[in-house]
């Protein structure tokens, strides 16, 4: 890359407003969020803020009892902070790829380590893959988000979507790799003994996430190593 002056360095890197949203992207690799209420964020997510934004750990209770037991069960859980006032934020997750997503209505399923930011009118509940919990570390965790506004979700590199139909047969996915998927889905867990030296890290047999119906899924190209298969 070309040296450049301190100036031409200042001025390429120094954040621009482009955009009236609330978040808005710096770089793929970082949100800022122009707070003026409240916003959800991924605990630890911050690198930056100006003005008088005050941080505090979600509550036990805040997102319901369902959501605490669910946390205490699975021994993990998406932990958010709340970032409160006014001022600016500026958001990052180990230097991953931030994708920005305008809800209407509409719900959407993301990996409980995807989830970076939301703002309030979003609801957020964590759902358990049950069948899951002895056979990957940790079990596997991911956050319904619901409601209208915008979703900030992390990917590792470029995100890719599967679109899932009744005529095109199930679509099966490494839940290491699995980053979101649409509300309209249930997956199921399945184990596919014959695969599990060839891919994946699992030793002696393969977990795939097998989606069925209508719909789409979210997949990246790295597998997350916090849902690393129990040797």
């Amino acid at each position: 890359m070309a040296v450049k002056s301190l100036q031409e360095f200042l001025s390429t890197t120094q954040e621009k407003d482009v955009s009236a949203d609330a978040f808005e992207l710096e770089s793929l690799h970082m949100l800022e969020v122009r707070v003026d209420g409240m916003i959800w964020a991924k605990a630890g997510s911050m690198v930056a803020r100006k003005g008088g934004v005050k941080f505090t750990r979600q509550g036990l209770l805040e997102q319901g009892l369902g959501t605490l037991l669910k946390k205490m069960v699975s021994g993990e859980g998406l932990q958010l902070m709340k970032a409160e006032g006014q001022g600016r934020v500026y958001l990052a997750d180990a230097g991953k790829q931030v994708t920005l997503l305008r809800l209407a209505g509409e719900s959407i399923f993301v990996n409980g380590n995807d989830v970076l930011a939301f703002e309030q009118g979003i609801e957020s509940k964590i759902t358990m893959m049950k069948k899951v919990a002895g056979m990957l570390s940790g079990g596997l965790f991911n956050i319904k988000l619901s409601g209208s506004g915008i979703v900030a979700i992390t990917s590792h590199y470029e995100p890719m979507t599967l679109p899932v139909t009744a005529q095109g047969g199930p679509v099966f996915t490494d839940p290491n790799a699995t980053v979101a998927w649409s509300g309209s889905l249930v997956p199921e867990i399945v184990a596919d003994i014959s695969l599990g030296t060839l891919v994946g890290r699992g030793s002696g047999e393969t977990l795939q996430m097998k989606f069925a119906g209508e719909g789409w899924v979210v997949v990246q190209p790295y597998e997350e190593v916090s849902f690393q298969s129990k040797g």
